[in-house]
């Protein structure tokens, strides 16, 4: 079985850190694997934690008028120096829950109001990148309501509000760069007449 013998944090981050993981491989030949972290020290890494929590959410909020559109952001960013569509999504603050992180990320975010399906099933944390990062998200689904806007974004952020209609989710989906969560869901939401089916038949 592999195994990590020992960590070594090689950055001193707010957000994101990078941490060396001297492993050993089955064959018991040894190596270093690197690893990036929203952990600020060793022992909130994952490979430490017995209960996994949620460092983001992503929202998958559907716009409620005739449930026929989907917010998404498209967002500038540095990793690639363009823009690229997304859900609304930001890290869980110490002491939110994911709800409330969704709420207030989907406000900063768009401007829009959002009202949870709260399901421990879909909104359980999930890891994102797992070849190269801990870091875990759990995705939040709801109704939206109110008029989008960015006045209430951080001066960092570049962001455009989009309610994609079908039609223009699959525009995206074929011509645009997408982030692969995202896309998954478009096409969900694509092919299914009610975006929520699969949670209003959760027993």
């Amino acid at each position: 079985m592999s195994r990590i013998i020992k960590v070594k944090k090689q950055t001193q981050n707010k957000f994101l850190n990078m941490y060396e993981f001297e492993s050993e491989r089955r064959n018991k030949s040894r190596f270093s694997y690197f690893v990036s972290s929203r952990a600020e020290n060793e022992k909130d890494l994952k490979i430490n934690k017995k209960v996994l929590t949620a460092d983001g959410v992503a929202i998958y909020g559907i716009y409620h008028d005739n449930e026929d559109r989907v917010a998404l952001v498209k967002q500038y960013r540095y990793t690639i120096g363009d823009y690229v569509y997304e859900f609304p999504a930001g890290l869980v603050e110490k002491g939110e829950d994911v709800y409330s992180a969704a709420v207030r990320e989907m406000y900063e975010e768009t401007g829009l109001n959002l009202k949870p399906f709260k399901s421990e099933t879909y909104s359980k944390p999930l890891f994102t990148t797992v070849g190269m990062t801990d870091e875990t998200c759990s995705t939040v689904f709801g109704y939206l309501s109110g008029k989008p806007t960015n006045c209430h974004q951080e001066a960092t952020e570049d962001i455009q509000v989009v309610l994609a209609s079908r039609d223009e989710a699959k525009r995206i989906l074929k011509d645009e760069k997408i982030a692969v969560m995202c896309a998954y869901m478009l096409m969900h939401f694509i092919c299914s007449k009610d975006p929520f089916y699969f949670i209003k038949d959760l027993k």
